[in-house]
């Protein structure tokens, strides 16, 4: 008998914003589901899928409830009208939520965090937590070890048993930590920070050996106010993005970024290519690779190896977002916020460029499920106009759209998450697929030239941008010219080969081309001061710059050319126009210099 098809599983989209909670299907339907009941309410402040893909949680101001997706019918309500934040456990058994502190003049109020079975609502544990940042526990890949931070000291507790700590970590002052996603061992990567005058410490450890000389592996910096850790999916190798509030060199407003590397073998600081803030930080879903994107304005992309080493440059430009989709074989490197909203779609396996297309006013872009399409959205209250979002194919189509009304407010989209392996890794084709035309029309990208330079070519350069090319490799401005630079390069040679087939035919051949009228062959040439005898053709130079500087030296040239003729016919020259005359010896050095 024939194994079965596997059939590909049903994507679906959640919206959130002033007009309650819908769903709709992805690509390629878009349909509403109508068997979820739309929730009206417009103080619905978050919602989640699980990463199993199996359930769909949100709050609403009342209660939190948890439905099914495969029924949309509600498996549990939970009486927390403050709930603000939610979260499933690695497996979607647990749904953990928080709700702001409430400190009275009695003293501080009951616990805010609370632990509930996702199938039944039964709640497990309840604690206190004042913070919001990092409130959330975590877990091992196999949900049997759970972890909390509380007051720097660092509670384990096992196989979900709350009621008591299996493990307390207290002679180490620990800022934050992370679980390595995987089984047994686990690995944990804790930041210490570090007193005054004194080192942090980024110290990785296998459970449940947390004293020093236990250690896996230890790395050392200065001035961090803050700790970002970034596992890798296997959980073999980490990232640590250490920053601080204030740059005391003064050189950036953001303050200062440095990025580290942490596995059980080694530890390393990642030498970055570009001074400036590092922007983003993505591992590749493989595991193999990390992008960073770092430097001031036009922000830098570099590729790295797991030993820290640079194994392709993506060149500069108006970036400062990297996203990989779910698979890992295509990678997008954007430039939102202040930024005009470019996406630059890239094969990260043959490190070619798929495509470009602007997506302006993003405020959120994120992979669906499938790898296939990604989608931009413009949300409130990062910007409260224009507010919707689109759907597009990794090769650039744009397939479907959905603005919102004027008086509607747009606060997030969720595309429904699925474990790893459900979807298979998608061809890329360099092909655009056929999709639709925006609704609303596209600004020009035309740049205003005026009257004097219009019809002219522009060489001029804002920035001198990186172009992409492999570490050791010169970057080839002949593989991303600009139209304008190629025509130019075309009309060069054109006039090269012209001026060779001159001279191979010959003297004669070259003065049967040449004008026979009688009344000019015995007038001599007019003076030309020497340059031409002496110097070549524009046509000889080849680099862009040079040949725009050349002809500028050529012009100064000509002028005091016409300026020594009208000295010479009598006429009193100005102070610097005589100025002029002077210069031409340093002008003539300097045009040979070119030339060589």
């Amino acid at each position: 008998m024939a194994s079965p098809v596997p059939v590909v599983a049903a994507v679906h989209l959640a919206f959130r914003g002033s007009t309650g909670i819908s769903i709709n299907l992805g690509p390629p339907n878009y349909d509403p589901v109508t068997a979820f009941q739309k929730d009206d309410s417009k103080s619905c402040k978050c919602m989640l899928f699980s990463p199993d893909s199996k359930k769909f949680a949100w709050a609403n101001g009342i209660c939190v409830k948890i439905v099914s997706t495969s029924t949309w019918k509600v498996l549990a309500e939970l009486p927390r009208p403050k709930v603000s934040c939610l979260k499933f456990s690695p497996k979607g058994t647990y749904l953990m939520t928080w709700e702001p502190c409430i400190t009275t003049t009695a003293g501080p109020g009951g616990p805010n965090l609370h632990i509930y079975k996702s199938e039944t609502g039964e709640l497990v544990k309840e604690f206190m937590q004042k913070k919001q940042t990092g409130w959330e526990p975590q877990w091992s890949q196999d949900e049997k070890l759970c972890g909390r931070c509380v007051d720097n000291e660092l509670l384990f507790y096992e196989d979900c048993k709350f009621d008591q700590a299996s493990l307390r970590v207290r002679d180490q002052k620990i800022g934050t930590f992370a679980i390595a996603p995987g089984t047994a061992p686990y690995h944990v990567i804790c930041y210490m920070p570090g007193k005054s005058g004194a080192p942090c410490f980024g110290r990785l450890f296998q459970y449940p050996k947390f004293d020093q000389q236990s250690s896996l592996a230890n790395k050392s910096f200065f001035q961090s106010d803050k700790v970002e850790i970034f596992w890798n999916n296997k959980g073999t190798d980490a990232l640590l993005l250490t920053s601080t509030e204030v740059d005391k060199s003064g050189s950036s407003y953001y303050g200062k970024t440095t990025l580290h590397f942490l596995n059980s073998k080694e530890s390393a600081l990642v030498v970055l290519g570009k001074e400036g803030p590092i922007y983003s930080v993505a591992w590749s879903p493989k595991s193999s690779e990390f992008c960073v994107c770092y430097g001031f304005m036009p922000a830098k992309v570099t590729l790295y190896n797991l030993k820290c080493e640079p194994v392709y440059e993506f060149g500069t430009g108006p970036r400062n977002a990297i996203h990989y989709n779910p698979t890992g074989n295509i990678l997008i490197l954007g430039g939102f916020g202040n930024l005009r909203g470019g996406i630059e779609v890239w094969d990260a396996h043959q490190r070619k460029l798929v495509t470009k297309l602007e997506a302006p006013d993003t405020t959120l872009l994120e992979w669906s499920p499938d790898g296939k399409h990604f989608m931009t959205a413009t949300t409130a209250p990062r910007l409260r106009m224009g507010n919707g979002f689109k759907i597009w194919h990794y090769s650039g189509a744009l397939m479907y759209e959905r603005p919102w009304n004027k008086q509607e407010e747009l606060w997030e989209v969720l595309w429904q998450s699925f474990p790893p392996g459900e979807f298979k890794e998608p061809q890329i084709s360099y092909k655009q697929v056929e999709g639709i035309q925006p609704s609303q029309p596209t600004a020009s990208k035309q740049v205003y030239r005026p009257p004097s330079a219009r019809g002219k070519e522009s060489n001029f350069k804002l920035h001198d941008e990186e172009l992409p090319h492999r570490p050791g490799e010169t970057p080839s401005a002949s593989s991303n010219a600009s139209k304008a630079a190629l025509k130019m390069k075309k009309k060069r040679e054109a006039k090269k080969a012209k001026k060779a087939e001159q001279l191979a035919v010959g003297g004669d051949a070259v003065e049967t081309l040449a004008p026979s009228n009688p009344a000019t062959r015995d007038q001599k040439p007019p003076a030309t001061n020497g340059v031409s005898s002496l110097l070549p053709a524009d046509a000889d130079i080849e680099d862009p710059e040079k040949l725009k500087k050349f002809k500028k030296i050529k012009s100064k040239l000509g002028e005091i050319t016409r300026l020594k003729d009208q000295l010479a016919s009598g006429k009193q020259l100005e102070i610097n126009q005589l100025d002029k005359i002077k210069k031409e010896e340093e002008l003539l050095k300097e045009l040979k210099d070119l030339a060589l």
